[in-house]
């Protein structure tokens, strides 16, 4: 059977969580950038981190794929909120419905996990975004932030890591389940 893990990876807990998949399921892992033809895969792995509402790479990678191309579609989300949180996972599907057609939507399996993050490794114009956005919330009511925001200025300024290996093992599982 052919198995492709594909990650959109800014700045390194996506790929982090990939690689350590790739390890622990011997499937090749590749970055969105850098990754070959997809068609002719029966089982696609795609891990992506979420920015400004939006997993990186997934709408270039899926764009010419349609679920009767593939047996298997998973898609991995990687961000700072709290994936137990059943606001966070509703926000995280809101966004992958904007990203993918409703055909693939539905035939995907969605995982989310936490990340990392350090302020001081983000590019200018991520930095100043988060700013604007740190301060825009500042001056908001803390009742009415969302747990994307409640994440946000629980971090904000610091070097954080919620990478956790651990939490792939429902994705394996899952993979595990299917190839039976």
């Amino acid at each position: 059977m052919n198995s492709i893990i594909i990650y959109g990876s800014q700045y390194g807990s996506t790929r982090r969580y990939a690689e350590k998949l790739s390890e622990l399921t011997s499937i090749p892992a590749v970055s969105f950038k850098e990754s070959p033809h997809i068609s002719g895969q029966d089982t696609i792995i795609y891990m992506g981190g979420l920015y400004a509402g939006g997993v990186l790479g997934l709408s270039k990678t899926l764009r010419s794929i349609s679920p009767q191309e593939i047996r298997r579609l998973f898609i991995v989300t990687v961000g700072l909120s709290d994936p137990s949180k059943p606001e966070t996972t509703e926000n995280v599907h809101k966004s992958l419905q904007k990203q993918l057609s409703s055909e693939l939507f539905q035939h995907a399996k969605l995982f989310h996990l936490r990340g990392a993050m350090d302020y001081g490794e983000l590019h200018l114009g991520h930095r100043t975004a988060m700013a604007l956005l740190y301060q825009s919330l500042r001056r908001m009511p803390s009742e009415k932030w969302t747990e994307e925001d409640r994440a946000l200025m629980d971090t904000y300024g610091k070097q954080v890591d919620f990478v956790d290996f651990e939490a792939l093992e429902p994705v394996i599982r899952e993979l595990n389940k299917e190839s039976i």
